[in-house]
């Protein structure tokens, strides 16, 4: 709750980003953890408790917020399926 981090639809997860609340120029820097599920239209982030509070949008919830990727995270590869063969 208090970490920072944030869901983000397509970022891979592990990716630092700086976000910037537009209102009040304050920022800060979180680590995509989750997914999470952006169901209204126009939202583009889903911050912790955390990270909202330090932008200062905790009163209503929402901001309007330029993000800046820092570094992308590494996409965690599937376990190659294992595919057995038989011999008649």
């Amino acid at each position: 709750m208090n970490a920072m981090t944030a869901c983000h639809p397509s970022l891979p997860f592990g990716s630092i980003v700086r976000v910037v609340n537009v209102h009040n120029h304050r920022s800060v820097v979180v680590r995509i953890t989750d997914r999470g599920d952006l169901v209204e239209e126009g939202r583009i982030i889903d911050l912790s408790y955390g990270a909202a509070q330090k932008l200062g949008m905790t009163w209503n919830g929402l901001a309007h917020v330029d993000l800046q990727v820092l570094s992308l995270g590494k996409e965690q590869k599937q376990p190659e399926q294992q595919v057995a063969s038989s011999r008649q």
